[in-house]
């Protein structure tokens, strides 16, 4: 993120260590997170201001899940705020796509081995509990063949059925996928502080919505397709329509008339 603010905006990106963010809820599941993804990257931007007495603060928040089109793939979104304290403004940037998030139940070594190669072991760390996802004895920072042996065999070892639970490490720095999101998420977060409002210069300005409503290109009839974006201002309530579309007609494909 610090050479990406740097470079953008040439603003100098600085890490207060004060607060333990692990509070606000851990990938591994021993504290839940019980504020939204938003809610939690605010947090941890106002509490970077509070520590350190700056009026500008930086917050990342990732979340995974299904992908959003077949609910099959694990996906991963990534979210970096900025928070003005002088300006009461939030600016957001986002990323999003396939995620490296997977377990794997097992009682053989060479089981272990493929699935830590297939994630990407050892640039992608690994987690070890005792069989199931939920039990609290866990062995973290796995990032070397031999400590994942070692951990496997503790976890054989103290499971009632001798199988050990692997999974990847959703932690930013123990994930490379994540890492890479929240550069783009960072970017994006960037492109927007440089656009401004043409109606009161605050940073910010850019999309806030799409509508669908392309016509059909057969019969004309309204579809989910894009037609157009919103862009505001995060401050005040300007704001433009912006057509988004390639075409001025959507493929029939999409058109709940044409295929109901």
């Amino acid at each position: 993120m610090a050479p990406i603010f740097a470079e953008t905006v040439g603003a100098e990106l600085l890490v207060d260590s004060g607060y333990d963010t692990d509070q606000l809820g851990t990938f591994t599941r021993e504290i839940p997170r019980l504020m939204t993804q938003r809610e939690a990257a605010a947090r941890k931007a106002r509490l970077a201001i509070e520590g350190s007495g700056a009026p500008i603060g930086v917050g990342s928040e990732g979340a995974f899940g299904a992908d959003p089109n077949f609910g099959i793939l694990p996906w991963n979104q990534e979210l970096v705020i900025l928070v003005d304290a002088e300006r009461e403004i939030e600016i957001v940037g986002i990323d999003q796509g396939p995620a490296t998030f997977a377990h794997l139940v097992a009682d053989n070594w060479a089981e272990v081995e493929i699935f830590a190669r297939d994630q990407g072991f050892p640039l992608q760390h690994l987690i070890v509990r005792p069989h199931a996802a939920d039990d609290p004895r866990i062995r973290k920072a796995i990032a070397s063949w031999s400590s994942l042996e070692s951990a496997f065999a503790w976890a054989r070892r103290v499971a009632d059925d001798g199988a050990a639970y692997i999974e990847t490490d959703g932690r930013a720095f123990a994930n490379p996928g994540r890492m890479a999101r929240i550069a783009n998420a960072t970017e994006d977060l960037a492109s927007r502080l440089l656009s401004c409002c043409p109606e009161c210069g605050a940073p910010g300005f850019g999309e806030i919505e799409r509508k669908g409503g392309l016509p059909c290109a057969a019969c004309a009839a309204p579809t989910w397709e894009t037609k157009e974006a919103i862009h505001g201002c995060i401050k005040c309530a300007h704001h433009i329509c912006l057509p988004v579309a390639s075409g001025t007609w959507a493929d029939p494909a999409h058109c709940d008339e044409c295929n109901p």
